[in-house]
């Protein structure tokens, strides 16, 4: 079996040393190296500060976990030297995204909101739900630790995006109501965030009709989660063509 040879940016973030703890003992799985602004020492392969040191024999693939400008730093990177990346770092504009996707016309690009296969169902499910409770009100509810920076989620800006184009576009998304000071309107989509504690992410859809409510919860006890489907994506992304995947390509 050949070993797949990964290089992590933000390799010291919580989400770093998550990929780097389950890729420690996973067959197949070797870790190439990380990326970080600065070596912390703990580390059990070599940090590069620079992008520059690193010379010579390259890794199979990148998992980036990072902020989008760190994420674009390493996405110029693999393009130059035609390594596959998985971008699972959040926080992208609309704008930033597109960008993204032209780095697929060079390498294989993988990029989710969220690297978790349950998330993955979860998001089929509240679209067909919205179809099947066409004329109910929606909200999402997202609740995260107290350190992340983007809000709302990634992945609670996925599941709107999935119930809107099933519900063919015509819904537009409420951010804050605070100002508005009118009532919910029809084609209205809620969606609010939560941030306290050490919560590794809960998103929470729900349907409201005349006197009964639905609703679908997931919620992330452990990281290991996301760094588990990173890993899953890298293996995924290996000898593939270059294009822009994500999670209904590796499902």
């Amino acid at each position: 079996m050949k070993v797949i040879r990964v290089l992590i940016n933000g390799c010291n973030g919580k989400m770093g040393q998550e990929v780097a703890k389950k890729a420690r003992i996973l067959e197949g799985i070797e870790v190439f190296g990380g990326v970080d602004i600065k070596d912390s020492g703990d580390n059990f392969f070599p940090v590069y500060v620079n992008l520059e040191d690193i010379k010579g024999e390259m890794p199979d693939v990148i998992i980036d976990f990072s902020i989008p400008v760190s994420s674009f730093k390493i996405l110029e990177f693999a393009k130059n030297n035609k390594i596959p990346i998985v971008v699972a770092t959040t926080g992208f504009t609309n704008e930033e995204l597109s960008k993204i996707k032209e780095y697929g016309k060079e390498i294989p690009v993988f990029q989710s909101y969220n690297m978790s296969y349950s998330v993955f169902v979860m998001n089929k499910i509240v679209a067909e739900l919205a179809q099947k409770l066409e004329g109910t009100d929606i909200e999402i509810v997202e609740t995260h630790h107290r350190r992340k920076v983007d809000s709302p989620s990634g992945t609670a800006l996925m599941l709107a995006g999935s119930i809107n184009e099933a519900l063919n576009n015509k819904m537009t998304y409420e951010y804050n109501r605070h100002s508005k000071r009118e009532k919910r309107s029809n084609n209205e989509i809620g969606i609010h965030s939560i941030r306290g504690g050490t919560e590794s992410g809960k998103h929470t859809v729900l349907f409201f009709g005349e006197d009964e409510s639905f609703e679908i919860t997931h919620n992330v006890t452990s990281r290991a989660v996301f760094a588990e489907g990173a890993l899953k994506a890298a293996k995924f992304l290996i000898n593939k063509d270059n294009g822009f995947y994500n999670m209904n390509d590796l499902v």
